[in-house]
C-alpha cells in the first residue's frame, strides 16, 4: 500500500535549524514528493535518469545552491546539505546528479577558475542549460587518485594542451556538456592539474556503464580522451596538484553525509508504517513484537546521531572551520548507518521488501554505490585514523 512519507525527527531537530533552513528542507522536500516520488520506480526499472527534471531542479536553484554570485541560491552549507537530505531520500542517483553539478564540476570552476571561465560555465550551469562530470576515477586509480594514467602535454602545433586517457565511473558523463578533467602535466614533472574540456571536441568520446544493479536512475559513464586539444585557457589556473581534486571531493563528500540519512528516513519510514499495518500472529500488527521494535529503536537512534553528527559539520563548514577528516567521519558513519538502515527495513518487510512497491531495495543497492564512491569506507577510516594519530596508514 502507498506510504506517505511524515518526517523523522525523535529529539525536536528542528528546533535546532533556522526558520530559513526549514524553509529551504521543507520546499525541497515538497518538490521530490511532487515530481521524482511518482516516477522514481518506474525509471528505476528502466534504467532511465529523469532529465525532465533538470529544469525544475535548476529553476529553484539546487545547483551550485551554496556558491556566491553568477545566478546561485547563496545558501549556507546546512541547507545545502537538507536539501541534499531531501533528494536522496528520493533516490541517490538524483543526489549525485545534483552533487557532481554543484561541489564536483561548479565548485572547481568557482575556486579554480579564471574569471572568464567563471562567467561562461557558472551561469549555463546553475540554470541546467549546460551539464558538468567530473573526470577523476580511472578504471585502474580509484582509491588512490595520484596513480592515474591520463597526461597532458603541451601541444606541439598550438597554444594549448593535448589530453590522452581514460575515465570511470563518471556520473552525467554521456550527457554533459563539459567535463573537469584531472591530468598529469608532463610540463610540470606530472604535476595533477584540473581542465575543462568541452564534450564535442575531437577524440572525446562518452559511453554508458549498462548492466547496474545499483544507480539504476543515474547515469553513469567512462571517458576516453584520444589526443583530445584544448587551448591554454581551459587549464583550470588555480589548480595546484592533487589536493586541488581532494578539495572538490570534500565537496561532494558532504553532500553525500545529509544525502544518506535521507535515503535512511525513507527506510525507516517505510519500515515503521508497515510494521504498523502488517499483521502476524495472534492478528496483532508485527510493531507489536519485541524483535522488530528493537529493529526501528536501532534505525530511529542511528538516524538521530546522524542527523547531529551532519549538522555540527554543516556548522563548522559554514564557520570554515570543517576540516576533511571531519567530513569524512560524516560521510564514513553516515552512509554506513544508511546501509544498514535499508537492510533492517528490508527484513522487516520480509518478502515485501524486495518489491519495488516500497522503496527500500532500490535504496538498498543504491548505498552500496555510495558507501564505495567518493572515497570507500576503508579509506575514510584512513583519513580519521590519520587525524587522531598523527600517523599515514596508506
Amino acid at each position: 500500500m502507498p506510504l506517505k512519507f511524515r518526517g523523522v525527527d525523535f529529539i525536536e531537530f528542528d528546533s535546532l535549524l533556522s526558520p530559513d533552513e526549514i524553509l529551504v528542507r521543507d520546499n525541497t522536500r515538497r518538490f521530490i514528493e511532487e515530481n521524482l516520488i511518482p516516477i522514481i520506480e518506474q525509471c528505476n526499472r528502466e534504467g532511465r535518469f529523469p532529465r525532465e527534471l533538470i529544469q525544475p531542479m535548476a529553476e529553484l536553484g539546487f545547483f551550485g545552491a551554496n556558491l556566491k554570485g553568477y545566478g546561485c541560491a547563496e545558501m549556507s552549507n546546512v541547507e545545502y546539505g537538507l536539501v541534499m537530505q531531501e533528494m536522496e531520500r528520493g533516490d541517490s542517483g538524483i543526489r549525485s546528479f545534483a552533487s557532481v553539478q554543484s561541489a564536483l564540476v561548479m565548485y572547481p570552476i568557482y575556486t579554480f577558475g579564471s574569471d572568464e571561465q567563471k562567467s561562461k560555465w557558472l551561469p549555463a550551469l546553475q540554470k541546467g542549460d549546460a551539464i558538468g562530470c567530473f573526470g577523476l576515477t580511472e578504471p585502474d586509480a580509484g582509491s588512490n587518485p595520484a596513480a592515474m594514467r591520463t597526461r597532458a602535454r603541451r601541444d606541439k602545433d598550438g597554444d594549448g594542451y593535448v589530453l590522452n586517457g581514460e575515465k570511470m565511473w563518471i556520473t552525467s558523463g554521456s550527457i554533459a556538456q563539459v567535463a573537469v578533467v584531472w591530468a598529469k602535466n608532463e610540463e610540470e614533472d606530472g604535476k595533477v592539474r584540473g581542465f575543462l574540456v568541452e564534450t564535442d571536441r575531437p577524440g572525446f568520446r562518452a559511453a554508458d556503464v549498462h548492466g547496474k544493479w545499483s544507480l539504476r536512475a543515474s547515469v553513469t559513464s567512462s571517458l576516453s580522451l584520444q589526443d583530445v586539444k584544448v587551448p591554454a585557457c581551459n587549464l583550470l589556473p588555480g589548480t595546484d596538484g592533487l589536493k586541488s581534486a581532494l578539495m572538490c571531493l570534500n565537496q561532494a563528500r558532504y553532500g553525500i553525509a545529509w544525502g544518506a540519512v535521507g535515503a535512511a528516513m525513507a527506510c525507516y519510514e517505510t519500515a515503521l508504517q508497515y510494521a504498523g499495518f502488517r499483521k502476524q500472529f495472534r492478528d496483532q500488527p508485527i510493531a507489536s513484537h519485541q524483535l522488530v521494535q528493537e529493529k526501528l529503536v536501532w534505525m530511529i537512534s542511528e538516524i538521530t546521531k546522524a542527523q547531529l553528527l551532519a549538522l555540527q559539520v554543516g556548522r563548522l563548514k559554514d564557520q570554515s572551520k570543517a576540516r576533511p577528516q571531519h567530513i569524512s567521519m560524516a560521510k564514513r558513519n553516515n552512509v554506513w548507518m544508511a546501509l544498514e538502515c535499508a537492510r533492517m527495513a528490508r527484513d522487516i518487510l520480509g518478502a515485501n521488501g524486495i518489491a519495488d512497491e516500497y522503496p527500500v531495495f532500490r535504496h538498498m543497492a543504491n548505498l552500496e554505490s555510495v558507501k564505495t564512491y567518493e572515497g570507500t569506507h576503508d579509506v575514510h577510516t584512513l583519513i580519521i585514523g590519520n587525524s587522531i594519530t598523527g600517523i599515514d596508514a596508506f
